[in-house]
């Protein structure tokens, strides 16, 4: 079989192969690595998901106990500012029926009633008070027996006990007795009274005085309850809150519940007032008695519900809300904390798709590619050939393989190379004759030039001492001036470029030389726009130099700079030891840049970018640092800035 095929891949075209053999080894990769990749985020989805539902079932379930727990603090305090209130309403009632015995007790005291008559009044006068709905004023003696009472008159209650068992008659005949003189006192006590048809205990108020002369504790008691403003405040309040709780949804179909201890729903979407203690789930679990003995937790049962096929595994976290006895529970299906995560690999499978069949193009289309880029190499000598033809010998041809072809590629290298060499000297030859002929030029230029010059720029300043500036014929004499004294600069740079004399060496602090020629610079008109940065090398050694020509050359470099940077900007002035016997001054600003098609003639003789500049100014700067056996190089990017490079040995060699 193997043979076959063999012989039916060696039967098919160069790219035909590459494309069998290539193909597979591309595409087999990536499924392989799609499929770990998806496998592994599918289950990452699933872990991080899963710990985002309960954390957010978590979160639900203490935001509906804080919930209960606010509606429940907001109505103790409602209470308790009622019960205050009562407090104080029953202390009037009974200071008014103390009045009301004292002022029956004057009567008796000045004759006018006997002391029968006396009490007699003073009950009816009580007995015809109320308090709240179902409260009144009694009067008792310390031993127990009721003096007034709307029912049980001329009994003896004091063993009387109230819900809690606690003898509350008697201990409000031994607080009277110890009570001061005007005080009003206080006793709460759970009491059902099965003639009003209770049926559970309610709390009671009682306020009570002690009347010394007849051995009266006189008392006005009703029940808190009955002095609430709106009791149907209070549900309104409560069924909104209920509706609250409700409302909140988790997920896409969970929700919240609660029940109390004995399984009795009392917020429940549709389940609200039933029993489910007993319930189970698909299992046949008494999920909801668990619930009920724990309190708290986290519980995990299948759950079916009318018209679904199969049960679903809902997750429930469940906590207690004591003052209550409630049970708060958050719940919802599983499968809709993985809908998210069961996206995840669907579109994991779909890219990890895309991926091979985008990849299987490229891979067919660059095996189709790689035949011709087998004979690129030959089309780019072919090229370079033809660009040397032409005369640009710094053409050379990359040799990127040991093979035939790149042993050819460097032997024409080597050969463009020595011809370059030859035109290199031939320039140099050329430009040594040119700087033969420009300084016999300046010599006659300074003796025949100069002269004429200077009667010329003396004259001028002498008539524009005597003209007014606001005359017509100031400016031309001021554009006579300015352009004579133009000249002779023109010449004097013409001169110092073709007699630069011989440095003069001695150490020299570089630092300390160009802080001084910084500072003057900046104060020069042309510099006020920008702004000097100094980063000088603590460590720089003292350096040979002849301290005049480099103060020649730092100022040429920084007023190139300024005019840069008409636009304002900064000039960075660096230096540094590259510990290899040179040091290193950067002058790095931030203007325009230079193109690099210029780049090659910036040093050249008369070449400027400049309206008004002679050209000079960079070729004598260059003439300077190489006569110090140093080096100068300009490295610049159009619209980011330049950085010329001066680098200057410590210690030259002997010019």
């Amino acid at each position: 079989m193997h043979r076959y095929l063999f012989a039916f891949i060696n039967n098919l075209k160069l790219r035909w192969k590459m494309l069998v053999l290539v193909l597979p080894l591309v595409t087999l990769p990536i499924i392989v690595v799609g499929g770990v990749i998806s496998y592994i985020s599918t289950q990452q989805a699933y872990r991080g998901i899963t710990q985002t539902a309960r954390d957010d079932l978590e979160h639900m379930a203490s935001f509906t106990i804080d919930l209960l727990n606010s509606h429940y603090q907001q109505f103790q305090v409602y209470k308790q500012d009622k019960e205050r209130t009562f407090r104080l309403e029953l202390a009037t009632l009974s200071n008014l029926a103390y009045n009301v015995v004292e002022a029956e007790n004057r009567q008796y005291r000045s004759g006018k009633i006997d002391l029968r008559s006396a009490q007699e009044a003073a009950r009816k006068a009580l007995r015809r008070v109320n308090v709240g709905e179902t409260g009144y004023i009694y009067a008792m003696t310390t031993k127990g027996e009721l003096k007034v009472h709307i029912a049980r008159e001329g009994e003896n209650v004091y063993g009387e006990k109230d819900e809690n068992g606690r003898p509350f008659i008697r201990v409000m005949c031994e607080n009277a007795l110890k009570a001061k003189p005007g005080e009003v006192l206080y006793i709460v006590y759970p009491w059902r009274n099965a003639v009003l048809g209770d049926k559970y205990p309610r709390n009671k108020v009682v306020a009570y005085r002690y009347f010394p002369e007849w051995d009266w504790i006189i008392a006005a008691g009703g029940y808190v309850e009955e002095t609430y403003e709106d009791l149907a405040f209070e549900r309104r309040s409560f069924e909104e809150l209920k509706e609250k709780i409700k409302s909140k949804k988790v997920g896409q179909t969970g929700y919240i519940f609660c029940m109390d201890e004995k399984g009795n729903f009392t917020v429940h979407p549709d389940g609200e007032g039933k029993n489910f203690l007993d319930a189970v789930d698909s299992s046949g679990k008494k999920f909801i008695r668990e619930m009920a003995e724990k309190k708290r937790g986290w519980i995990r049962y299948p759950w079916k519900n009318a018209g679904e096929s199969h049960p679903r595994m809902k997750i429930v976290r469940y906590d207690y809300f004591r003052p209550w006895g409630w049970i708060v529970a958050v719940g919802s299906y599983e499968e809709e904390f993985y809908r998210e995560a069961n996206l995840i690999r669907g579109r994991i499978v779909g890219s990890v798709t895309v991926i091979v069949i985008v990849v299987g193009v490229l891979a067919t289309l660059l095996v189709f590619l790689a035949a011709k880029v087998l004979t690129d190499p030959i089309n780019h000598m072919m090229a370079v050939i033809r660009q040397v033809k032409k005369g640009r010998l710094d053409e050379q041809m990359e040799v990127d393989t040991s093979d035939e072809l790149g042993e050819l590629a460097g032997a024409f290298n080597r050969m463009t190379a020595m011809i370059r060499q030859n035109k290199e000297m031939e320039a140099n030859l050329a430009q040594q004759g040119k700087m033969a002929s420009l300084g016999v030029l300046s010599s006659g230029v300074a003796h025949e030039i100069n002269n004429p010059l200077g009667v010329i720029l003396g004259y001028a300043s002498y008539l524009e001492s005597k003209t007014a500036e606001d005359e017509p014929t100031y400016k031309y004499i001021h554009e006579i001036k300015r352009e004579s004294k133009r000249c002779k600069k023109i010449v004097q740079d013409l001169l110092s470029y073709a007699r630069t004399p011989k440095p003069s060496l001695e150490p020299t602090d570089l630092n300390d030389l160009l802080g001084q020629i910084v500072d003057f610079a900046a104060n020069h008109t042309d510099m006020h726009h920008v702004s000097i940065v100094k980063e000088f090398s603590a460590d720089l050694p003292p350096v040979m130099v002849d301290g005049d020509q480099i103060r020649q050359v730092a100022i040429n470099l920084i007023l190139n700079a300024g005019a840069a940077m008409a636009s304002g900007g900064t000039l960075t002035v660096r230096t540094a030891s590259d510990g290899e016997g040179y040091v290193k001054v950067v002058f790095s600003d931030t203007g325009g840049g230079i193109p690099r098609e210029d780049q090659e003639k910036i040093f050249e003789p008369f070449f400027t970018t400049k309206t008004r500049g002679t050209g000079l100014g960079l070729a004598i700067t260059k003439q300077i640092v190489e006569m110090h056996h140093g080096r100068i190089v300009i490295e610049s990017e159009v619209g980011k800035g330049t950085d010329v490079i001066v680098r200057m040995p410590v210690t030259p060699e002997e010019l």
